[in-house]
C-alpha cells in the first residue's frame, strides 16, 4: 500500500510538472510528456480538476472526432509566504513576499523593529495566513546557521535555539523551511543562470559592519557542511583576530588584498566556475585588483569568472521563493531537489 501511494504521488507530480511546463495541454499531450498511460493521466487530471488544482479550458477544435478537453495548471491554487530577516545595528527588519505557484508576486511588505523576537515573526505568519488562507508553505531566510529547524548561530540572539520551524508547522499545518541567507542568495543566483549542466559557483559577501561570509553550490547542490558551518570564511586562518580582520576589511587600502585571500581559498577548495562578490564594501574597480591578487596564489587556468552581484536582494528572495515552492513538490528519486 505504501509503495502504491508513493507511485501515485510521483505520477501526480509528473503530471503537475508537465502542465506547468507546457502551460496547457490535453490528456494525450500530458501522457506523451510524462510517459504515463492515457488512462493514468486521465484519472489524475480528473482528481486535480476536482480539487481546483487544474482549470478546464474550452475544448480543442476537432478535425472530425470528439473534441479533446484542454487543461491548465491553476497557479493560484496555492501560495507560499517568504520572509527575510535582517540584522541591523540599531534596528532589525522583516521583508516578506507572497507568491503563487508560478512564482508571481501576490503581496509584499516591510517592517523595521528595534527588537526582533520570535513572537514578531509568528505574528506576521498569523497575519499572512489569515489574509491568504491558500498559503501552503512558509520560507524564512535568516542571518545565521540553521540546523534541524532551529538557528544555532545568529546576529539576532533572541532567535537562537528557538524551534520556529516546528512551532509554525504545528500551528498552521503548512510546510516550513528556514535557511541561511548566503545559501539562499547563492541558490537564487544559481537558479537564475539556467545552466544546461550542473556547475559549482559561490557568492561571497562583504557588508559594512560585518565580517564576510559565503554561500556555495557544488555540482548544482547547496554545500552546507556537516555542522552547517560551510561558508564562514571569516574563520579562515589569516593570522588576524576578528577585530583586526574587521578593521582591514573596512580600510580601502587593505580591503582588496584581504578579500583576495578569502576568494583564493574558495577557489582552491571548490574550483568553481564563477564567484560573485557582493556587499557595500565591494566597489566595481575592486574586481580586477582582487583577481590580480588571486593570481599570486592561483594558476590562471584555474581562475573562475569573478563578477559583481548587483541585485543581491533579488537573488536572495528568488532563492527563498524557489526553495519554498519546491517544498510543496513530492520528491522521491524521480523529482530531484537541488536543496
Amino acid at each position: 500500500m505504501s509503495n502504491t501511494r508513493q507511485i501515485k504521488r510521483m505520477n501526480q507530480e509528473l503530471v503537475r510538472q508537465a502542465l506547468r511546463t507546457m502551460k496547457k495541454g490535453t490528456k494525450s499531450m500530458v501522457a506523451q510528456a510524462t510517459g504515463l498511460s492515457v488512462a493514468t493521466c486521465g484519472s489524475i487530471l480528473n482528481e486535480l480538476l476536482a480539487t481546483g488544482e487544474l482549470l478546464e479550458l474550452e475544448m480543442e477544435e476537432s478535425s472530425g472526432g470528439r473534441p479533446a478537453r484542454v487543461y491548465q495548471y491553476n497557479v493560484n491554487y496555492a501560495y507560499v509566504a517568504c520572509m527575510i530577516i535582517r540584522a541591523g545595528v540599531k534596528k532589525h527588519s522583516l521583508t516578506f513576499t507572497v507568491v503563487n505557484l508560478a512564482g508571481e508576486q501576490v503581496d509584499e511588505g516591510f517592517e523595521e523593529v528595534t527588537s526582533l523576537l520570535p513572537s514578531v515573526i509568528e505574528q506576521w505568519v498569523d497575519t499572512l495566513m489569515n489574509r491568504f488562507p491558500q498559503i501552503r508553505a512558509v520560507g524564512i531566510g535568516v542571518p545565521g546557521a540553521v540546523n534541524e529547524g532551529a538557528i544555532n548561530v545568529c546576529d539576532i540572539p533572541e532567535l537562537v535555539h528557538v524551534p520556529l520551524e516546528t512551532r509554525i508547522r504545528e500551528k498552521h499545518g503548512v510546510q516550513v523551511i528556514m535557511e541561511n541567507d548566503m545559501n539562499l542568495m547563492v541558490y537564487g543566483f544559481y537558479q537564475k543562470q539556467d545552466y544546461e549542466e550542473e556547475k559549482s559557483v559561490a557568492v561571497a559577501t562583504f557588508i559594512r559592519g560585518s565580517l564576510p561570509g559565503a554561500g556555495m553550490m557544488v555540482n548544482g547542490h547547496i554545500h552546507r557542511g556537516s555542522t552547517r558551518f560551510a561558508g564562514e570564511i571569516a574563520f579562515l586562518p589569516f593570522g588576524l583576530s576578528h577585530e583586526e580582520q574587521f578593521r582591514k576589511l573596512h580600510d580601502r587600502r587593505t580591503f582588496p588584498s584581504l578579500a583576495a585571500c578569502s576568494i583564493s581559498s574558495l577557489i582552491a577548495v571548490l574550483n568553481p566556475d564563477t564567484i560573485a562578490l557582493t556587499g557595500d564594501l565591494v566597489e566595481p574597480d575592486d574586481l580586477d585588483l582582487i583577481r590580480q591578487d588571486c593570481l599570486k596564489y592561483i594558476p590562471e587556468m584555474h581562475m573562475p569568472e569573478l563578477t559583481l552581484l548587483e541585485k543581491p536582494d533579488e537573488d536572495y528572495m528568488y532563492g527563498l521563493s524557489s526553495m519554498t515552492l519546491e517544498s510543496l513538490t513530492y520528491s522521491l528519486q524521480l523529482v530531484e531537489k537541488r536543496r
